[in-house]
């Protein structure tokens, strides 16, 4: 008798934490949601088109992955191609391209500037940065070491509401123009989760955190020459 006493105690015990355990689940989800809505509306009010964007002081085109042979995803020739546009526009006669260069045997910003210097942008008008390990830290780095404070922002749809996001909360006059306006980018389901986790990483970072970024460094204004950047 007291076994099955104790059988059942154990056993309604468990039956209790486990709805706590989902109801919590459940709690954060719906959270989480929220979150990601908040950061995608406020972002979204500052995306527009290429021949309604107004000027700024540099495009930034923010790094994605490079293969091994060197050549570009392409996410990033997405980007690159699309940044290119908006330059040969006039919407800016500087460009920023920001990306991982972490390592001596993986480079983002080279073989970005190479892509718009092979096309003809002259490379004191393109400046590297070397750091942008992420959206936060390559808007921060903008607005600190490149003295950016009006910005036209070059990713994906799914990503530039939030690249958006983090630039207004860091005070810079920043607007977003997609580079799958022209160029269609398909999104994939991990995209999509990843995503969500992203903004709400770029809610606290923003709101809570408010970290400096992996590097700082010495102040390279966006009106000089973009050959101060080189490392090769």
């Amino acid at each position: 008798m007291k076994q099955q006493e104790l059988h059942r105690t154990v056993t309604g015990t468990l039956y209790i934490w486990t709805k706590q355990f989902i109801v919590l689940m459940v709690f954060l989800c719906l959270c989480s949601f929220a979150v990601s809505e908040y950061v995608s509306r406020m972002g979204s009010k500052y995306i527009v088109g290429p021949d309604d964007v107004p000027k700024a002081d540099v495009i930034l085109i923010l790094g994605a992955y490079v293969l091994p042979d060197g050549s570009l995803s392409d996410a990033l020739g997405n980007r690159l191609n699309a940044g290119y546009e908006l330059y040969e526009k006039g919407k800016s006669d500087k460009i920023i391209v920001s990306g991982d260069h972490g390592q001596d045997n993986y480079d983002e910003v080279n073989a970005m500037k190479k892509f718009l210097t092979d096309r003809n942008v002259s490379a004191e008008n393109v400046f590297m940065d070397h750091a942008g390990f992420t959206t936060y830290e390559s808007l921060y780095r903008a607005r600190d070491i490149f003295k950016v404070k009006k910005v036209i922002i070059i990713t994906q749809q799914y990503h530039l509401m939030r690249a958006a996001f983090i630039a207004r909360e860091l005070g810079l006059e920043a607007y977003g123009v997609r580079s799958d306006y022209y160029y269609p980018h398909p999104l994939t389901r991990w995209d999509q989760v990843r995503e969500i986790l992203a903004r709400n990483k770029a809610f606290f970072m923003t709101q809570v955190i408010k970290a400096e970024p992996t590097f700082l460094g010495e102040v390279i204004p966006i009106s000089g020459d973009g050959r101060a950047t080189n490392d090769k």
